[in-house]
């Protein structure tokens, strides 16, 4: 890999379900084998010196698929959550849940809140969990906030600035991601991320998220190297 690692990386964990289906198995055997996969890659981004690291890991509207999935989820989310703490502390890392986590059932809120304070005083790779998250809805809640800021005198029209803004998002501790992988061929962010994501270098993988290996993120990391990134400037014209 080259010199240019991207300090937040984000990924899009998609295509469990259709994998587990062209494997004749049901939508949550894909689930399970893509909690595996999600750990390895998270090892190997705390290995490479990646500062942050965000999974999408379950959606607004994925309150909407059927029932019976749901809660497998939560239940799998859940065994998650009470196993992972000496992994997360050996690593080194730094566990925190993004989301509008109050739509979640009572016993995973409780897990979430122990293991981000039995991280908190790790130093290593932040690793976030997006829960229950949607970014328009995160937007909006960021605006009602600072409308009523506005309203009860706390703030100005001129106070409201970029960093206002992000002062009010999930993300407030970390670098807008550098890099956003999404998996399973979808070209798309479906809703992840939106304001945190305008300059960030999009990498689409035809593989399902359980198939995606150290060496495919190892391959969108060396694509990242090879970009130039400009944040709308002119940059290096000679650049091959």
């Amino acid at each position: 890999m080259g010199a240019q690692l991207p300090k937040h990386i984000a990924i899009i964990m998609d295509g469990n379900g259709r994998w587990a289906k062209r494997r004749k198995h049901n939508r949550v055997f894909g689930h399970s084998r893509g909690v595996e996969r999600a750990r390895s890659v998270t090892r190997e981004c705390a290995k490479l010196g990646i500062e942050a690291l965000t999974l999408y890991t379950f959606s607004t509207e994925n309150w909407n698929r059927p029932e019976t999935e749901v809660n497998f989820l939560m239940k799998l989310l859940l065994r998650y959550l009470k196993h992972e703490t000496q992994e997360l502390i050996e690593n080194n890392l730094r566990f925190k849940a993004i989301g509008f986590l109050n739509m979640l059932p009572k016993a995973i809120q409780t897990e979430l809140s122990r293991l981000e304070q039995a991280t908190s005083s790790n130093t290593g790779m932040r690793l976030n969990i997006a829960l229950s998250y949607g970014s328009r809805q995160e937007l909006t809640s960021a605006f009602k906030a600072l409308a009523h800021k506005l309203i009860t005198n706390e703030m100005s029209l001129q106070d409201i600035t970029e960093q206002k803004i992000e002062e009010h998002l999930f993300t407030r501790e970390c670098p807008d991601p550098d890099l956003l992988i999404r998996t399973g061929g979808e070209q798309r962010i479906s809703n992840f991320l939106l304001w945190q994501m305008a300059y960030t270098e999009l990498y689409f993988v035809e593989k399902c998220w359980p198939d995606f290996e150290i060496a495919d993120l190892k391959s969108a990391i060396d694509s990242f190297d090879s970009r130039e990134r400009r944040f709308g400037n002119v940059g290096n014209e000679s650049r091959a």
